[in-house]
């Protein structure tokens, strides 16, 4: 009987979205807490031929849903970083939303400092500044608080928490993400990346004061920081998929 191939670590840590074999960039997408790598499966059909998506798969969901949830953000940009060298034969990007801004911008840091890399632009949606963020402990509410949290940042398949099988399934990994980053705290001072940096917001975002996502320009490199806003809450890259990835790929032209 033949055994079937090893999961190597970048193929167990990417999903990835590309049109071509030859990609001239890669953007490397970091999902929020509780998301996957299946928010992005749209974006590939959005962006140049040329433009490979590297959707970031945490474990705890989906394909790895019997790995344990990493709880700790140092484990989990380490993970990331040392999966990614295989991929770093060709220029990257990276985005983050809300949970996955952090993640990005810790990842940013590795590239930059271990490997000499820096990235074509570190991109942060629907999150304040490392520095400037307040966590709200909801990580150690009950589950009733947790999923009321999530809902009231807006709607993105909050209903999966309905169902009492799926979210049974489900509220570990958000658990563990919540408290990943609300245990997360940067370098004192924060330290500054090489790479230019732009900051989405949703205008109605309750989770985001737009003066501590204006601060994520005391990180960015010499090439410096842009803000762009869009209508809609938390979660308004769903509804704004289209006109979000049109900037994207003038941000990476930029």
């Amino acid at each position: 009987m033949r055994r079937p191939p090893e999961v190597t670590d970048d193929e167990r840590w990417f999903r990835r979205y590309a049109r071509t074999t030859e990609p001239r960039l890669r953007l490397v997408c970091f999902p929020h807490a509780g998301g996957n790598a299946q928010m992005y499966h749209g974006w590939a059909a959005r962006l140049p031929r040329d433009v490979e998506v590297l959707a970031v798969r945490y474990p705890g969901r989906q394909d790895r849903l019997a790995e344990p949830c990493i709880e700790d953000m140092a484990t989990l940009a380490d993970e990331v970083t040392a999966a990614l060298l295989p991929y770093l034969d060709r220029p990257v990007a990276l985005f983050g939303h809300s949970m996955g801004s952090s993640a990005a911008y810790e990842t940013t840091l590795r590239l930059e400092s271990r490997h000499g890399v820096v990235p074509r632009r570190l991109m942060v949606s629907a999150r304040s500044a490392p520095h400037r963020a307040n966590p709200t402990g909801l990580h150690e509410r009950d589950d009733e608080a947790l999923v009321a949290g999530v809902r009231r940042l807006g709607d993105l398949g909050s209903e999966v928490f309905d169902i009492p099988e799926l979210r049974e399934l489900l509220l570990p990994a958000l658990r563990a993400d919540y408290r990943l980053i609300e245990n997360y705290r940067p370098a004192s001072p924060p330290a500054r990346v090489r790479a230019p940096i732009t900051a989405y917001l949703g205008e109605s975002d309750p989770g985001c004061e737009r003066e501590n996502v204006l601060a994520w320009a005391e990180l960015a490199g010499a090439k410096g920081f842009e803000l762009r806003t869009y209508p809609g809450d938390h979660f308004y890259l769903a509804q704004q998929e289209a006109e979000l990835v049109a900037d994207i790929i003038k941000d990476l032209e930029a």
